[in-house]
C-alpha cells in the first residue's frame, strides 16, 4: 500500500504543484489547508487524498492535523512543511513587530510544531522523511530581499538539522530544499526577483520534493538547492 504524505499550503501555488505530482506518483496524501474546497481541484480516488483545516499560527490545530491523519491512514511517513508567507521587513524601515511575529509563527514556528506532533509516526515508518521548503534566501543573504524571512529561512535550515540529529536511528531523513525564485503569487510583483521566465514552476519543485521522497535511507540529502541565477554564495 502506497505511503502517506503530510503537505501544508497544497491548495495552490507551489503546495497544489507538489500535491499533482505526489498523487501521480501513488502517494496518498493529507493536505492541511485554511480553504478545504481548494481540495476540489484535485480529481482522485477520496480514498487517496484527505483535507483537514490547518490554521499555521495555532499549533493545536497542526496536532489535531497529526491526529486526523493518523486516524484516516493508519500511517504517516512524510511530512512537507511547504506552508509559508512572506513580509516584506528591512534594517531601516519596512516592516513592522507584527511582520516578523507572523514569520516567525508561519515560517518556523509551524513546521515545529508539527514535526514535533508528526515525529512519533515518522519514526514508526522506518524511512519518515521531512522535507522543509525553504529558500535560497536560507543560504545567504541578498541585498534587497527580506531580512525578516531570510531570518525566517535560516532557522528552518536548523530545524532541518535538528530532525536529522533527533531521529536519524529511527530511519526518519529531513531535507530542506532550497529553491530560488518560483513562478507563484508570492512573488509575482516583487521588485528585483528573477525575471517571470527565468524563474522555477511549481512542478519543477514538485519534481525535486518527488525525488527525495523516493531515496532511501542510505542516501540522504541535508539540502538541495535550485538556484534561478548564477551567484558566487550558492
Amino acid at each position: 500500500m502506497a505511503g502517506v504524505v503530510m503537505l501544508s499550503g497544497g491548495g495552490r501555488g507551489l503546495g497544489a504543484g507538489i500535491a499533482r505530482r505526489l498523487l501521480d506518483d501513488g502517494w496518498r496524501l493529507s493536505l492541511g489547508l485554511r480553504d478545504l474546497a481548494q481540495a476540489e481541484q484535485f480529481a482522485t480516488d477520496p480514498s487517496r487524498l484527505i483535507a483537514v483545516p490547518f490554521d499555521a499560527t495555532d499549533p493545536a490545530s497542526g496536532k489535531a492535523w497529526v491526529e486526523a491523519t493518523a486516524a484516516a491512514f493508519g500511517q504517516i511517513d512524510a511530512l512537507v512543511n511547504n506552508a509559508g508567507i512572506l513580509r516584506m521587513v528591512d534594517l531601516v524601515d519596512q516592516g513592522s513587530d507584527e511582520d516578523l511575529d507572523a514569520l516567525w509563527a508561519i515560517n518556523v514556528k509551524a513546521p515545529f510544531h508539527l514535526i514535533r506532533a508528526a515525529l512519533p509516526h515518522l519514526r514508526q515508518s522506518g524511512r519518515g522523511r521531512v522535507i522543509n521548503i525553504a529558500s535560497t534566501d536560507g543560504k545567504r543573504y541578498r541585498n534587497g530581499t527580506s531580512v525578516g524571512y531570510a531570518m525566517s529561512k535560516h532557522a528552518v535550515m536548523a530545524l532541518t538539522q535538528a530532525i536529522r540529529a533527533e531521529a536519524w536511528a529511527d530511519g526518519v531523513r529531513a531535507t530542506a530544499v532550497c529553491p530560488g525564485a518560483i513562478d507563484t503569487e508570492m512573488v509575482a510583483d516583487l521588485p528585483g526577483t528573477t525575471p517571470k521566465a527565468d524563474r522555477l514552476t511549481p512542478e519543477t519543485v514538485g519534481e525535486i520534493v518527488s525525488f527525495l521522497l523516493k531515496l532511501p535511507n542510505q542516501a540522504s540529502v541535508p539540502e538541495l538547492i535550485a538556484n534561478t541565477r548564477q551567484e558566487s554564495l550558492i
